[in-house]
């Protein structure tokens, strides 16, 4: 009976996937990002934002690389490479479209409604954005 209990949490318990699957209100800029599955990781991409609502072509101009400033933030990719690390996302990065650089990235769901999101350009300099689920 209780191998039959601790099965039965085992399946009810969201996995860190579940757990960050969504669309979320991002920390600055009312912007939005949607992580989904990808493959064995997860991924993210912007949605929309004050200044997409603005000009919903805006490019990423201040990318640090020129090759890729013409392209379009609106679906544009921003966070990736994740390894499933308990309850948590890590060893991922995270683009910031607003100084047009990449950081590593760590992604911990805090109850079904909230994400803390940290990048860091190395560790002790990191800085962590609360998201919130959007329903």
């Amino acid at each position: 009976m209780i191998a039959f209990l601790t099965a039965l949490t085992l399946a009810a318990a969201p996995q860190p996937a579940d757990a960050a699957i969504g669309r979320w209100k991002t920390g600055r800029l009312n912007g939005v990002v949607e992580i989904q599955r990808c493959g064995p990781s997860i991924c993210g991409r912007i949605v929309t934002s004050d200044a997409l609502r603005a000009n919903p072509t805006m490019k990423d101009a201040r990318n640090a690389d020129a090759a890729l400033r013409n392209r379009t933030l609106r679906g544009m990719p921003i966070l990736g490479g994740f390894t499933a690390d308990g309850d948590a996302w890590a060893g991922g990065t995270i683009y910031n479209p607003e100084d047009g650089k990449t950081y590593k990235a760590k992604v911990t769901p805090v109850g079904g409604d909230t994400l803390k999101v940290r990048g860091c350009v190395f560790v002790p300099l990191c800085k962590t954005q609360t998201w919130t689920r959007l329903r």
